[in-house]
């Protein structure tokens, strides 16, 4: 199993950004995702379900970030919107261990080893 997350970068304040993350190695299409955050503590900042059709967001980005999943290009994407000096961090996606999506941390067992962004001015 691999998880391979690409996109980030440098920001301006208020502005936008799409990271990715390209799974190999598993049946992409049978598990629910999520991103992470860590800056420095880690955070769940969005997961969504196996079929995509249900989604969570912690408040801290609702309305400003989007999490969606290709399954046929076997790619997770977190569009992220509205970044400020708060979104700075380490972003990494978590492979879940079933289908329906969790809260809770252990419930990830793969990982990706991360993309920065900086929204710094």
């Amino acid at each position: 199993e691999r998880l391979v997350e690409s996109g980030g970068a440098l920001v301006q304040p208020g502005g936008s950004l799409r990271l990715s993350c390209a799974a190999s190695g598993f049946t992409f299409s049978l598990y629910a995702m999520a991103w992470f955050r860590r800056a420095p503590e880690r955070e769940l900042l969005a997961a969504i379900s196996a079929n995509g059709d249900t989604t969570y967001y912690a408040d801290s980005v609702k309305g400003r970030f989007t999490i969606s999943r290709d399954n046929g290009l076997n790619t997770l994407y977190l569009q992220m919107d509205n970044l400020g000096e708060q979104g700075t961090g380490l972003y990494f996606c978590g492979k879940s261990g079933g289908t329906v999506y969790s809260l809770a941390h252990y419930s990830y067992d793969d990982w990706g080893q991360g993309t920065e962004v900086n929204g710094s001015s």
